[in-house]
């Protein structure tokens, strides 16, 4: 299965974060074993992940998987819990005992609750227990319910919140305005208008997001444009303008394509035509 081109959230149950915790993190998902029963049955499947710059944390509730993170492999035993930026394409190989918990942060979100650069996690494959006690990870596992470890997990990062007394930085603020900006209806904003909108110089905008996110404003923009885009074409291709998307033509849209997803678009043309 690959994102946006096949509808992944379906094997999964998906909730929001609290009030307190909006901005910093995504979403909080477990798999769901009665989706996995029913749409995946017996057979091993693969899970393919294209770039976000949201670092996020797998608890492993299941079995044993493989994990290509880029171009490196990785062997992900029932014991071994991870977190990762994806900054690249990540595909995941799982066995329909696939049991796992997610937290995905929001850019900037990781740094403010655990005061960590998330340009630290790189394209490494980091061990969860690097950055949370085993005793927690341990206890949260014995828990008898998603909704329980999902209240568990907000508590410990209120507490790290207040611990830390981290109050969100200018710089942090910078980089949640423009994430908003490129998501938004300034998608196709220069980053020197959005800098003016900031009332900062167009250099301490680019040096501001590229030290919190680890990649510049301007390939930030690009994936975030290809992952916009490329939905509303998956969803329906007959009606589909790239104009709307700030793309040139066809022609532009389809490369940017490829560097986003790493494929040409025409070998999911049946797919997307089909669902």
């Amino acid at each position: 299965m690959t994102e946006i081109f096949d509808n992944i959230r379906k094997l999964y149950r998906f909730n929001t974060p609290c009030e307190a915790l909006v901005d910093l993190i995504e979403f909080f998902s477990e798999s769901s074993l009665d989706a996995m029963d029913r749409f995946i049955g017996a057979s091993p499947f693969t899970v393919t992940l294209f770039p976000s710059y949201t670092p996020t944390i797998w608890l492993n509730l299941g079995t044993s998987y493989q994990l290509k993170n880029g171009d490196a492999w990785h062997t992900v035993d029932e014991r071994t819990d991870i977190l990762l930026l994806r900054n690249k394409i990540v595909e995941r190989r799982n066995l329909p005992t696939d049991n796992i918990f997610t937290v995905k942060f929001n850019p900037g979100g990781f740094e403010t609750i655990f005061g960590i650069s998330q340009t630290t996690i790189g394209s490494e494959v980091i061990p969860v227990e690097d950055i949370i006690p085993a005793s927690f990870i341990k206890k949260l596992k014995r828990l008898g319910c998603f909704e329980d470890r999902k209240v568990m997990f907000e508590n410990f990062f209120l507490e790290k919140l207040e611990k830390n007394n981290k109050r969100e930085g200018f710089y942090l603020q910078c980089i949640k305005e423009t994430v908003q900006a490129f998501t938004g209806a300034g998608l196709e904003s220069a980053t020197s208008e959005l800098a003016r909108k900031l009332y900062i110089s167009e250099k301490t905008l680019y040096r501001c997001f590229t030290k919190v996110v680890g990649t510049s404003p301007k390939n930030f923009q690009a994936i975030t444009r290809a992952r916009i885009a490329l939905t509303s074409y998956v969803a329906n291709p007959v009606v589909f303008s790239p104009y709307d998307h700030g793309y040139y033509d066809m022609s532009h849209f389809y490369k940017s394509v490829v560097k986003f997803t790493g494929q040409k678009l025409s070998q999911y043309r049946f797919t997307s035509q089909q669902r």
